[in-house]
């Protein structure tokens, strides 16, 4: 057996009493620890410090070869000293700084997250939450990210009265997921009433030391229309600004869709999608 007295000056007093034994088995398992790659770093460098006292090294020297403090040196000898090598490999549990909330407190935040939130908020933020439930809202964005609750996102649907939309749904899929050989199928749409805007002067570019500046006001130059077309299966877009939204317009947007596409293929053209 390996037998060494451990005693060292504390500030503000004498470290007395501590003497570290480490057995051929305490030894054995202990350079295994180091030896062993894939053991978390801290059973490792633990295992270190027993043997290093074992070997009769001084505290300082131990410091400087685990690159610990001498409290961390001194609080794994008296650990080793008190639970042996089993000791060195786990954690005392320390009891968490706040108790956790009660499940009536949990299921209280669920089902007001469900509710229309107070007041004239489109919805339920964490800060108007905790208020009403008298919680923190760390507290109460924790509950929700448990639960997945997310009331600030939305999203929009319409169930379509069409009898036949199952029918339409399918052959518009159809085309976009496998289109017919020799045709071309685009998505078109239009987006009207797009203002013209300009500044009133040029802007000023970039420099070292200065963002680029713009002028705070601006002129208008009427309004256009786009009308566009997306060829889904090369990812180009064609588009055309046109003065009015009229569907003397959209007819010759449509022509030059037909100008600009092979004569020996058919054109799918799916409007508004």
């Amino acid at each position: 057996m390996d037998s060494l007295s451990v005693a060292n000056v504390r500030v503000g007093g004498m470290r007395t009493g501590i003497v570290v034994d480490v057995t051929a088995a305490d030894r054995a398992r202990l350079e295994a620890i180091v030896a062993d790659g894939n053991v978390p770093q801290k059973h490792m460098w633990r295992a270190k410090i027993v043997l290093l006292t074992a070997n009769g090294h001084g505290t300082g020297e131990i410091m400087r070869r685990t690159e610990k403090s001498k409290s961390v040196v001194w609080r794994w000898q008296e650990r080793f000293m008190r639970a042996g090598v089993d000791g060195l490999l786990r954690d005392r549990s320390r009891p968490p700084g706040k108790k956790p909330l009660p499940q009536s407190m949990i299921d209280r935040v669920i089902a007001l997250t469900g509710q229309a939130p107070p007041g004239e908020a489109t919805h339920w933020t964490a800060g108007v939450m905790a208020k009403a439930v008298g919680i923190s809202a760390s507290s109460v964005q924790r509950i929700w990210k448990a639960h997945r609750r997310k009331p600030h996102q939305v999203r929009i649907f319409k169930l379509s009265k069409d009898p036949e939309f199952a029918t339409k749904l399918r052959d518009i899929v159809g085309l976009y997921v496998d289109p017919p050989a020799h045709a071309v199928v685009l998505s078109v749409d239009e987006k009207s009433q797009i203002q013209a805007l300009d500044r009133t002067q040029p802007s000023l570019p970039l420099k070292p030391g200065r963002a680029r500046t713009i002028t705070h006001d601006y002129r208008r130059h009427g309004t256009t229309t786009l009308f566009a077309a997306l060829d889904v299966l090369e990812g180009k877009v064609i588009g055309q600004c046109v003065r009015h939204h009229r569907h003397q317009d959209f007819i010759r947007f449509l022509n030059a869709l037909e100008a600009r596409v092979a004569r020996r293929k058919a054109i799918h053209a799916v409007v508004d999608n």
